[in-house]
C-alpha cells in the first residue's frame, strides 16, 4: 500500500493509493503480484494510460489495471 500511495507525483499518490486502500484487502494473491508488478512500470506511462484522453494502455497486466483504476475513479 506504501508504494502505492508514494509515487513522487500527487496525482497518482492520489489514484493508486486511494485505490489500494479500497482493493488491496480483497485482491487474490495472483492479483497483488500482479499489482506489485504494475506499481514497477514507470510513473510517466501510467499517468499517460490513466489521465490522457484517449490513451490506450498495452494490452495484458498493464492495461487490465488501467482500466480497473480509471472504473474505480469513474474516468
Amino acid at each position: 500500500m506504501y508504494r502505492a500511495g508514494h509515487r513522487g507525483t500527487k496525482e497518482l499518490d492520489l489514484l493508486l493509493g486511494r485505490f489500494a486502500e479500497a482493493e488491496l484487502a480483497g485482491m487474490s494473491e495472483a492479483d497483488l503480484i500482479a499489482f506489485e508488478e504494475f506499481l514497477a512500470l514507470p510513473d510517466p506511462d501510467i499517468h499517460h494510460w490513466v489521465l490522457a484522453p484517449g490513451a490506450k494502455a498495452p494490452e495484458g497486466l498493464a492495461g487490465e489495471f488501467v482500466e480497473r483504476l480509471k472504473r474505480f475513479h469513474d474516468l
